[in-house]
């Protein structure tokens, strides 16, 4: 597995201190991108939360996620938040060291009171001390946020004083930019109240199973959600129901939960996927997004592969790129009149962005939206074993496309016969036999797709290692 170190380095460490008036919070920001480009430790908001002890036990759940692992949890994951101002908002994300959980706060324009919001992306520092100081944050506690060093630290404080290096594995990147892409195609499933959003997440394990026993089904029921042990029709897969754990930390503030999952037709079976869960908050919302199994991360879910394939999406991309202003709602409308494209050529492209960590999805809204990540993500692609197994299949020339058909021959003599059924191309490899596309297209699938798309011009026989990836 390939990783790197990753160091963020901060002027100070956050903290939370008393101050006349009330209290205020300071969070430290480390090197980020913002509209001026690259910046060391932009500011973002000066001002006050108007629900602080709200804010504070949601900005904890985040915090949860960023330093847990919750499949193989005897191994230490510590990763600092991600802040992102989008002019209307701050975001604050996490990703799991087990890369099988995504955690999104969403302060909206209610939550914030007092101060313009600035536009950019990069980590927050949310250390030990800062974690006890917030859990003790009072519900009548004025309490005002500075995200950003204050002006005085900007010219007074000579070079970074906290520095902390963690291995990010290229898996975590592929992971994050695949719950993007995963969460795209979902829909509302559920909604529940304030009283059933309690008592179903009250009736939830809290302990950690490390991924035995298979997924949970839940199905709506009336205004609330009834458990199942069969993925009957209409029911919402809830995988590794104890990664819900952070949600705790907000139970008592909720007005609502909803419950996202993938499309499906009316009457039609449900299979295990990832979903989505969104607790709602005064000025604010709190998203957990799972994986499809506490075992399995989002790293080999295989979503970005077909827009990462096409030479058409990478030109696309840098061409929305340009276009991209920290929009907090991202209008693909917009984007298609002002670059050209059409909007399926669009949503590729920011398919393809989101594998870079440059946009995320929010489900509430069902749009995305503009950030940069602080990680080095174009490793993404490069580091993606199935497509540049795919790429090493068109580089030599290897498929042989016969209309809909397309043939790969491995080097032991097998035949790899690549069909296209609905729009979907299916294959005779052992990884299509085992996952059905829910994991995406195997490595003889993406070949095949290059080759139609002309990706390359070369045609013949193909000879590969024989390998079902």
């Amino acid at each position: 597995m390939t990783r790197s170190l990753q160091a963020v380095a901060y002027r100070r460490p956050s903290v939370l201190e008393s101050a006349a008036g009330g209290r205020r919070l300071g969070l430290e920001t480390s090197r980020g991108a913002t509209p001026a480009g690259a910046v060391d430790h932009p500011q973002f908001f000066a001002g006050f939360l108007t629900s602080p002890q709200k804010a504070s036990a949601a900005l904890l759940a985040v915090a949860d996620v960023a330093a847990a692992r919750y499949y193989q949890p005897q191994l230490r994951a510590s990763l600092d938040p991600v802040v992102t101002g989008s002019g209307d908002r701050l975001r604050f994300e996490s990703f799991s060291g087990c890369g099988g959980v995504y955690a999104r706060l969403d302060v909206l324009e209610a939550g914030l009171d007092g101060g313009e919001v600035g536009h950019g992306t990069t980590n927050v520092d949310v250390n030990d001390p800062l974690r006890e100081a917030l859990s003790r944050t009072g519900a009548d506690d004025p309490l005002h946020l500075r995200v950003g060093p204050e002006e005085l630290a900007v010219t007074t404080l000579d070079g970074p004083v906290v520095e902390k290096k963690v291995p990010l594995p290229d898996r975590w990147l592929r992971g994050f930019a695949e719950a993007q892409v995963i969460a795209a195609g979902f829909d509302l499933r559920a909604e529940l109240d304030a009283a059933e959003a309690v008592r179903f997440l009250r009736a939830l394990p809290r302990g950690g199973r490390n991924g035995a026993g298979g997924p949970r089904w839940v199905v709506p029921s009336g205004r609330s959600l009834r458990p199942t042990t069969r993925a009957v029709p209409g029911a919402v897969c809830l995988p590794g129901p104890e990664r819900l754990v952070a949600l705790w930390r907000v139970l008592r503030h909720a007005t609502a939960l909803r419950v996202y999952g993938p499309a499906v037709a009316p009457g039609s079976a449900a299979t295990a996927s990832a979903s989505a869960w969104e607790v709602l908050l005064p000025g604010m919302r709190l998203t957990l997004t799972l994986s499809p199994d506490a075992a399995r991360g989002f790293s080999g879910e295989g979503g970005v592969l077909d827009a990462l394939a096409t030479d058409e999406a990478a030109g696309d991309a840098e061409l929305v790129s340009v276009l991209l202003a920290w929009e907090p709602r991202i209008d693909i409308a917009d984007l298609a009149a002002a670059s050209g494209l059409t909007a399926e050529r669009v949503r590729a492209a920011l398919v393809r962005l989101g594998t870079s960590g440059r946009v995320g999805y929010d489900t509430a809204e069902a749009a995305y939206f503009h950030r940069e990540l602080p990680y080095d993500a174009e490793r993404v692609e490069r580091h993606n074993p199935r497509l540049r197994s795919a790429r090493v299949l068109v580089a030599a020339g290897a498929v042989a496309l016969d209309g809909p058909v397309g043939t790969v021959t491995a080097e032991d003599g097998h035949v790899h016969r690549v069909r296209e059924e609905a729009g979907v191309l299916t294959c005779s490899c052992l990884w299509w036999a085992k996952y059905r596309g829910g994991r995406g297209p195997c490595k003889h699938a993406l070949a095949v797709r290059m080759v139609r798309r002309g990706a390359a011009d070369a045609r013949g026989t193909v000879r590969i290692d024989g390998g079902a990836r």
